[in-house]
């Protein structure tokens, strides 16, 4: 399985990177996330546990999350839950007016688990997840 989402913001990578890498914080940018939790954290490298919501219906999974500040790129490896194994990695290129910001997720889950995480929860909870960062970082509050 692979999908992407992606969006364009108005604003640099740095900026948009900033609210993307700051997990712990997601409950409170992105309302359809119920918690992240920090179970690890060795600076650039952490092991969350993340909860969300598609549709009210609720979702978790564990990941070792890498931030890369200057490329900018994040990066998770799910190593719990129904996602086990999938690989997820946040781009954030320049191009003219900002930053287009693209998640891809890669995973070996096999049929019907690909079109039922792929489509179903991922697709939904990651456009739902870049809308928000781009209000976030195309907004006036630093």
């Amino acid at each position: 399985m692979f999908a992407r989402n992606e969006i364009m913001v108005h604003a640099s990578p740095a900026r948009v990177y900033r609210y993307a890498s700051d997990t712990e914080r997601w409950p409170e940018y992105l309302p359809h996330y119920r918690y992240v939790r920090v179970l690890l954290n060795e600076g650039n490298r952490r092991v969350v546990e993340m909860a969300a919501r598609r549709s009210g219906i609720p979702v978790r999974w564990r990941a070792e999350q890498t931030n890369d500040p200057l490329t900018p790129s994040i990066a998770f490896h799910h190593v719990r839950g129904w996602t086990k194994g999938m690989d997820v990695v946040w781009n954030f290129e320049p191009v003219d007016g900002g930053t287009r910001v693209s998640i891809d997720h890669r995973a070996a889950l096999g049929f019907p688990m690909n079109w039922i995480v792929g489509k179903f929860f991922i697709d939904h909870v990651a456009t739902r997840t870049l809308r928000r960062m781009k209000e976030l970082a195309e907004g006036s509050d630093g």
